[in-house]
Order: C-alpha cells, then structure tokens, then sequence
C-alpha cells in the first residue's frame, strides 16, 4: 500500500544509508508528474517502518522507496543532488526491485480500473449476466481505442485521463452536414482543442504505408 509523506515516513528514508540504494530501469517508461516528463530509470532501497504505531493495530513490515533525481532549472547548475520520494509498504518476500516493479504494475492497472469505472462501467451491474458481459466487452474495446486516439493526437493526451479525451476529442459541438456527395463536419469557432482534434483526423486518415 502507498504510504502518504509525514515526519515520521520522511526520518525513516532519511536513515536510508546512500549506499542502500540501487539503480532500476523501467521496462516502460513511467510518467512522472511532478517532473512534467517521462522518466525510464530511478533507484530503490527500503527500510524496516512501523505503521500505525500509536495505535492497537501497529504493523511492522518494508518500507521500500523510488527516488528520482530532480533536475535543476534550465539554465542552472546542481549545487546539490535533489531527489523525488515515492514510497510504499509491504510485507512480501519480493526483493525491493521486483517489488517496485510489481507496484508499478498494480498501479497501471488501478489507473484503467479508475477510468472504466468513471465511464462505461459505471453503467453496471444490469439485470442479465448476457448483457454485463456484452458490456464489458464494448467497455474494454473503446477503452483501447480511446488510449490509442490519445496517443496518436499528442504526448498530453497519451497520458491523459480518459474523461478528458472524452470531452476534449469525442464529446465535441460539431455539425454533420451533406456537401457534394461527401460529409462535412463544422467544428466550434475558437474551439481551444480544434488543432489537436484535425491532428488526430489527420493521422487516421492518412495513407497507409507499403
């Protein structure tokens, strides 16, 4: 489980000797938003915390942290190695790499489950088991279509949340009408997503490669 920042979580990265820490690569790249950018290599380390120590319910277990390194101003030099905290706590016999890593990967999931959850599947459950299920299966098709859309219209909206792309690319003001045979659409005047919205058009509508 992730472990909110308090005096007593920070005194207890800060007892972390610097020799502890060891150098991880993600697989994938992981957006960091504090950083404002994508960031593929961190370092790991964890140390003995107790949670919930002034309570009947105290649990003693891992505390494993991911730092980052922050980047000076642009145009700045490093007096000092600054560093961004992430940290969590676990009982598993997972080495603090591999546990990272697992972490990582719940936290994907989490991600698409909180975006499904605010769209498609906060229609369910129905009254027929046929009908969830068909459901299901159209939530998790235009769920992958939405993420590909927003990939192929910026690096903003490739990390976007899903209701996002929804109002700023699907759920748009336009007007269908009949011209020459063909559809046209007109879009709002001073619509502020117009140009990431054509770009997008532009992508799925060019020739495909031989």
């Amino acid at each position: 489980m992730t472990v909110s920042s308090n005096p007593a979580v920070r005194r207890a990265i800060a007892g972390i000797d610097e020799t502890a820490w060891t150098p991880i690569r993600y697989p994938k790249a992981v957006w960091d938003d504090d950083a404002g950018a994508w960031v593929s290599d961190a370092e790991v380390a964890e140390t003995t915390y107790t949670a919930f120590a002034t309570t009947k319910h105290r649990c003693t277990a891992r505390l494993v942290v991911r730092r980052i390194r922050r980047e000076p101003p642009l145009g700045q030099d490093e007096l000092l190695p600054a560093w961004r905290y992430h940290d969590f706590f676990t009982d598993t016999a997972l080495s603090a790499i591999d546990a990272d890593l697992t972490h990582r990967a719940h936290a994907d999931v989490e991600q698409v489950f909180a975006d499904l959850i605010d769209g498609p599947l906060a229609h369910l459950p129905s009254g027929s088991f046929t009908a969830n299920a068909a459901w299901l299966s159209c939530a998790a098709i235009s769920h992958n279509l939405l993420r590909a859309a927003g990939t192929l219209t910026s690096r903003r909206h490739g990390k976007a949340r899903a209701a996002t792309l929804r109002r700023q690319l699907i759920t748009i003001a336009a007007t269908i009408t009949h011209h020459a045979r063909g559809l046209r659409i007109a879009l709002p005047r001073h619509w502020p997503w117009a140009s990431w919205w054509m770009h997008l058009f532009d992508e799925t509508h060019r020739p495909l490669r031989a």
